[in-house]
């Protein structure tokens, strides 16, 4: 019955047409902006100058109001804008409920009037994206935030769509596999995500409503390839592996004393940074041999270097499964490891983010209590500072794997790019895949190999020089990534030469034995230079390799 209740409820939103663009359309990009800073009073405005127009208000006037604004509506009104499912439906699914009148505030005018109303008991809202596979676009259910609750969330609140959900779906490498597996998928928008290129999907939560509004969201968008299992981290795939690892873990750095609330869909219930340690080391037994685990972390800094810290956990595990997860020797293999650090936060700053990310107003006497727990936490653990960013891992292949090869340098690349992400998420999961293979590309060649390599320059790279006026020679050169991280590079001379010169068709050693003989310099000395940096500017997706098949 449940089943047959979200097919009605995805063919009236359908036929109402809910989706972000006619949202917009309702009440313009200023106030959609202004809903995303968790602002919704010039949305509201714009609704009732709209029902002051309308003798019957539009189905999406209704569900807007109702569902993404958290206010309550007219049954009647809920009724025409649901008509397969109507009120009764949209109850039994735990939708909504019936309310007493609703008279409104002079910053909140009432949009309703009447005692015959209903109120929301979820978040409903359009959802849309542009991904390898083209565009695309959702309805995700989720709990109602602190704004239509009125008072701070509760520790078992469901999260919607926000800003960490884009940003881990946007790094979402989607290279076609047979098993994903997102780890704690709260709503489900990763494990909605990851099966838009997995053949099967396993979402984990250790919350039961999380896992019931997920497999809400799989049925309402028509997703069949997604299997949902109750339970705390990997416990619920023990002894399974997957191709590719997803998480948005409940990361943040809470104290573990008495009136500190605990979110599940936050907090993990360790100490300090202890679960995205768990994760970590976990994925390397629950990946297959060439597997990618992607998720988002935090870490602390004490008196060493957080980077430090986080490459031990990525060291490999103390004892191994199979043949296919050792290294030489018979000892497990390390897992290759490309981190970023996005943002790193002095003690005060983070706590100030998360006591109001529960929804506790800082002009409250709960703030400051709950803040001064944070500042005792982190000054008895000697932290020092967070950071935050993205990790990326893999599980080596041994010899008979997909890249049957000679052993590889093992890929450990920890590197802070502050605000990363911030200019252009769109396609950065491509990017980071074609970094991946350029990488392995390079790395299983000598210097004599690459320099008979012909290379080409990446279509989004463009170069900027400077000049002192009445000058000929540029004093400064800047080469520029317009998609990716957006990362900028200093060239000089012969090396902006040799970018220049990369079409495809000189090998990499030509084109240096070129420029050493323009610039009247020793060729392998030359060679010795810039070698290094063509290797890294392939690692970055500056430069691209000869496609497959090609001749090198």
């Amino acid at each position: 019955m449940t089943a047959i209740l979200i097919d009605q409820l995805r063919a009236d939103l359908a036929t109402a047409n809910f989706s972000v663009t006619a949202l917009t359309g309702l009440w313009g990009i200023e106030a959609d902006a202004a809903l995303h800073r968790n602002q919704r009073v010039p949305a509201l405005r714009a609704l009732a100058r709209l029902r002051a127009t309308l003798t019957v208000p539009e189905p999406n006037v209704v569900l807007a109001q109702l569902f993404v604004l958290g206010l309550p509506v007219a049954r009647t009104e809920i009724d025409a804008a649901l008509p397969t499912l109507g009120v009764d439906g949209a109850e039994r699914l735990g939708l909504l409920s019936a309310h007493h009148a609703h008279g409104g505030t002079a910053e909140e005018p009432a949009l309703d009037a009447g005692p015959a109303l209903v109120a929301p008991l979820v978040d409903l809202r359009p959802y849309s994206f542009v991904d390898a596979h083209g565009a695309g676009s959702w309805w995700i259910t989720s709990d109602l935030g602190e704004l239509a609750l009125g008072h701070p969330l509760g520790e078992n609140h469901v999260l919607g769509v926000g800003g960490a959900s884009l940003t881990l779906s946007a790094l979402m490498i989607p290279t076609p596999v047979d098993s994903a597996l997102d780890l704690g998928t709260g709503c489900g928008i990763q494990a909605l995500h990851a099966a838009r290129h997995a053949t099967r999907v396993v979402a984990t939560d250790i919350s039961e409503r999380a896992l019931e509004l997920a497999a809400l969201n799989a049925r309402l968008n028509g997703v069949e390839n997604i299997e949902f299992r109750l339970g705390s981290l990997f416990d619920p795939v023990a002894g399974e592996r997957f191709d590719h690892i997803i998480s948005n873990p409940p990361f943040v750095i809470t104290p573990r004393v008495e009136g500190v609330p605990s979110y599940e869909y936050r907090d993990g219930g360790m100490v300090g940074d202890a679960l995205v340690e768990a994760v970590v080391r976990g994925a390397a037994e629950h990946l297959t041999p060439g597997g990618v685990a992607q998720l988002l972390g935090n870490w602390e800094y004490h008196e060493d270097d957080a980077f430090d810290r986080l490459t031990d956990w990525l060291a490999a595990p103390a004892g191994g499964d199979a043949p296919e997860a050792t290294g030489r020797a018979g000892h497990p293999a390390a897992l290759d490891a490309w981190i970023i650090e996005r943002e790193v936060q002095a003690p005060t700053g983070y706590a100030e983010t998360w006591i109001r990310d529960g929804g506790t107003r800082p002009d409250t006497p709960d703030f400051d209590r709950l803040y001064g727990a944070w500042l005792d936490d982190f000054e008895a653990r000697g932290v020092r500072q967070v950071g935050f960013g993205y990790m990326l891992l893999r599980r080596p292949l041994d010899g008979r794997g997909r890249r049957a090869a000679p052993p590889r340098p093992r890929l450990l690349r920890l590197e802070r790019l502050p605000e990363a992400l911030g200019h252009n998420a769109a396609g950065i999961g491509n990017h980071l895949a074609e970094c991946l293979a350029a990488h392995d590309w390079q790395a299983g060649l000598d210097d004599d190999a690459l320099s008979r390599s012909t290379l080409t320059v990446a279509s989004d790279v463009t170069e900027e020089r400077h000049f002192w006026p009445g000058q000929e020679d540029p004093t400064l050169m800047t080469l520029h990534q317009g998609g990716g991280f957006g990362r900028s590079v200093p060239l000089d001379t012969a090396q902006a030469a040799l970018i220049g010169a990369c079409d495809g068709e000189l090998p990499v050693g030509a084109i240096i034995d070129a420029i050493a003989q323009l610039l009247d310099a020793d060729a392998a000395a030359l060679r010795t230079e810039l070698l290094p940096r063509v290797r890294a500017l392939l690692d970055d997706g500056f430069l691209e390799p000869p496609a497959a098949g090609s001749a090198a």
